[in-house]
């Protein structure tokens, strides 16, 4: 089937309309950290243009005042907090507790600040089994926009609990990365389709803008 014609076929169905973003959002980078950077490292995705990208949207956020939360993974020794993920993916070992520091810290350019939340999780969604959804709706957050990796993993995964729990998902294209190029895409697609607005880097530095407090 031809993108033309999956597009169509998504038309046809329902899918695809556009979600409007609301007028007090929340900037969300998810696990942009080094061990998806470092060639050394198994969980390595060659997302260098992303991070720039999320910088440009970090440094928008921080000027324009809106709240900006960070998320990391980090495992007990033996990953005997990660369950059935730890198991499935045995990557995730990258992110034992002080086994490998250089790869579970932040990304140059997109470490936290003072002020900034931190959230630490085991699993794919930033929401699962944290209080990300309670301190959202506390700040009265209605638009998230989404940076970080991966894009068929952590990024999807959030954006779907972002809808889930009333939040618009922004998910920012140029700001997110996966270690292949079809799985990237294919998840783009379906998350406008079905979950969220897919936009560009363009478009949320001129949306960010608009919010400066």
């Amino acid at each position: 089937m031809s993108r033309q014609s999956l597009e169509e076929n998504y038309a046809a169905g329902g899918f695809g309309l556009s979600l409007q973003p609301g007028v007090n959002a929340a900037l969300l980078i998810v696990d942009f950290v080094e061990a998806y950077l470092s060639k050394e490292s198994p969980l390595y995705a060659n997302v260098d243009s992303a991070r720039e990208a999320s910088i440009s949207v970090l440094k928008a956020a921080r000027a324009a005042g809106l709240p900006v939360l960070h998320t990391c993974v980090e495992y007990e020794p033996g990953g005997k907090n990660g369950g059935v993920f730890f198991r499935k993916v045995p990557a995730l070992r990258c992110f034992e507790k002080d086994l490998f520091p250089q790869l579970a810290a932040f990304a140059q350019g997109l470490e936290p600040i003072a002020g900034e939340t931190v959230i630490c999780k085991q699993y794919a969604s930033a929401f699962f089994g944290t209080s990300l959804a309670s301190q959202l709706t506390a700040m009265r957050i209605d638009t998230v926009l989404i940076c970080g990796v991966s894009t068929s993993g952590c990024v999807r995964a959030s954006a779907v609990d972002a809808c889930q729990h009333g939040f618009i998902p922004l998910v920012i294209k140029e700001a997110v990365g996966d270690r292949a190029r079809e799985p990237h895409e294919a998840n783009l697609f379906d998350l406008q389709a079905k979950y969220a607005e897919v936009i560009s880097i363009k478009i949320a530095l001129a949306y960010i803008s608009s919010l400066a407090k």
